[in-house]
């Protein structure tokens, strides 16, 4: 499936979930991560970040589609792929 997963989390802990993300998607932008993956891989992804946020005050985002032939993709302004800018 494809997923496309954003977040807003404490400052003390953005870059652990941003590590933790981009392990199973690619870094398309500043806390928005999207990409092809199977479901354990999301639940296990999910887990990580459950044991790394605190829901009281952090919000994860997960927008699911089954079918990745289903999306289109505009985009305006320079397309950022943040996973090339580090070696």
């Amino acid at each position: 499936m494809f997923v496309i997963l954003t977040y807003d989390v404490g400052e003390k802990r953005v870059n652990r979930v941003r590590k933790i993300v981009k392990k199973y998607l690619t870094w398309t932008q500043n806390s928005v991560f999207e990409g092809d993956i199977t479901e354990s891989k999301l639940h296990k992804c999910l887990s990580e970040i459950n044991r790394n946020t605190v829901r009281s005050e952090d919000s994860v985002y997960i927008y699911r589609v089954q079918n990745s032939n289903n999306i289109k993709k505009d985009i305006i302004g320079v397309e950022k792929n943040y996973d090339e800018l580090f070696l």
